[in-house]
């Protein structure tokens, strides 16, 4: 069966992905009240908590500051405040710290460092003994240091940037982990479904955290965001200890034809042996390069956003603290709904079209990659048309989600036995934004002017420029070789 498009002759004759073979040998299992669906629900609450956790502090950070002391450049917007209806008395009975924008900057990335340690160290322990407890108990400690935040905070800035290095050791194995389970869980005609479901949680944690941080932080005071959150967060280790499984062969209640399905449309994939992985190989690999540039450089935008989203609604835009919590949301909104809605092209263009899997993806990624670096652009010259601003700053989110269904999920379709290895490696490159944009954009904003902001998106706008060139030219859809054991690519 012919394809649009290919990647080589080799590779597609080894891909299991070729549509006759997989319908013929797989009786399909129904999605309804599916094992491998219910496994998407509740790791999209795992993702969704874990983005609660992750998010948080950014609008806390805003009730955190002192307005009062000189030279911290948060007193004023640059626009006319906008005036919301008058509202009960806020709750200031929480402390506030005289930090400058440095500090601030420094306190937003710390996360990542603790984040990045543990990217390959997850993908490996996970492929290893399973992935289950190990992000189970990886998002378990950053509840624990979440619920610490506010005693650190009084400590001291120092204090508080080693409990959020610790959250991010917790929670930087967990994309590593949900990728190796995956890779035993995923069939690969429904990879774009069930990882974007699975991954979406991120996005609605992100839009349930701004809005609600704002209306905690109103009502009672800034703590309570973290002891609020942190809760939550115990409360979802409860359900995902008694209801996950770590594959098909280990689940107490999953039915013997979805488990023969998943199973027999994944063994031409998975490789037996962890023991042996092929380092050298998977490090040289252009394909893997080209999901490592696209994967920087997106999130170079995406925590851009993530971290200092709140603080441009607040500086530049002058909105309130719950006002900002609603509209920092709201691009998050738009970025859940295009995640979900290409994740269905993409499975629909593979199936029922007959694309191959690397022009799927790589579209998408063009579309998820150029479009919001465009929008993002657009938004630094709005000036103070807070309505176009937000606008212009939804689109780009929006399009963004698109890439959940590009090289995001690219890890499963080149070595499927590895993807939680490979997820550790880009997701380690793709922490480093995390890391140091917040720092260079509060150094590049210190006079909060528009200015300075349009400069930052200009950062932001090229790097993601270069990473869809980046993926275009070097990405793959099929199985590399090094990735497959010898025995399953012989007669």
């Amino acid at each position: 069966m012919e394809s649009h498009g290919s990647d080589t002759d080799g590779e597609e004759q080894q891909t299991p992905l070729l549509h006759q073979r997989y319908k013929s040998n797989v009786q399909r299992a129904p999605a309804c009240c599916s094992a491998r669906y219910g496994l998407a629900v509740i790791s999209c609450l795992a993702f969704f908590v874990a983005y609660c956790l992750r998010v948080n502090l950014s609008v806390a950070m805003v009730e955190m500051l002192d307005t009062n002391q000189p030279n911290t450049n948060h007193s004023s917007s640059v626009c006319p405040p906008h005036i919301s209806p008058s509202r009960p008395k806020r709750n200031h009975s929480a402390s506030v710290y005289d930090w400058d924008t440095e500090t601030q900057g420094w306190i937003l990335g710390s996360f990542f460092y603790g984040y990045i340690l543990t990217q390959i160290p997850g993908g490996y322990l996970a492929g290893r003994f399973g992935s289950k407890w190990l992000l189970g108990f990886g998002i378990l400690v950053t509840v624990v240091f979440t619920l610490l935040t506010p005693l650190a905070a009084d400590l001291g800035a120092s204090y508080l940037i080693g409990v959020r290095i610790l959250e991010g050791i917790g929670e930087g194995v967990s994309y590593p982990a949900m990728y190796s389970m995956w890779a035993v869980w995923a069939p690969p005609l429904e990879r774009s479904r069930l990882v974007s479901i699975s991954y979406i949680g991120a996005q609605f944690g992100t839009v349930l955290t701004l809005p609600l941080s704002g209306e905690i932080c109103f009502y009672l005071d800034w703590t309570y965001v973290f002891y609020i959150f942190g809760a939550v967060g115990l409360l979802w280790f409860v359900l995902w200890s008694f209801l996950v499984f770590d594959s098909p062969n280990t689940h107490r209640w999953i039915s013997e034809r979805e488990r023969l399905y998943i199973v027999s449309s994944l063994k031409n994939e998975l490789s037996n042996s962890h023991a042996d992985i092929p380092w050298r190989a998977m490090l040289t690999s252009g394909p893997l390069l080209a999901i490592v540039v696209a994967h920087f450089a997106y999130n170079w935008t995406f925590y851009t956003l993530l971290t200092l989203l709140p603080t441009y609604m607040n500086d530049i835009l002058g909105f309130s603290i719950q006002q900002n919590g609603w509209l920092s949301a709201v691009p998050y909104v738009g970025c859940a709904v295009t995640a979900l809605l290409s994740a269905q092209l993409a499975d629909y263009l593979q199936e029922r079209c007959f694309y191959s899997t690397v022009i799927v993806r790589k579209a998408l990624t063009i579309v998820g990659m150029v479009g919001p670096a465009v929008f993002l652009v657009a938004a630094g010259y709005t000036g103070c048309n807070y309505i176009l601003a937000i606008t212009f700053l939804t689109i780009s989110s929006s399009l963004g989600g698109v890439s959940a269904s590009g090289f995001n999920v690219n890890h499963l379709d080149i070595a499927p036995s590895y993807a939680g290895i490979l997820l550790g490696i880009t997701n380690t490159f793709a922490t480093i934004p995390g890391m140091v944009g917040p720092v260079i954009a509060r150094h590049l904003t210190t006079n909060n002017t528009i200015e300075e902001w349009q400069t930052v998106f200009y950062i932001a706008a090229a790097i993601n420029l270069i990473g869809a060139a980046t993926y275009t030219l070097l990405g793959q859809g099929t199985v590399q070789p090094w990735a497959v054991q010898l025995p399953h690519r012989g007669d």
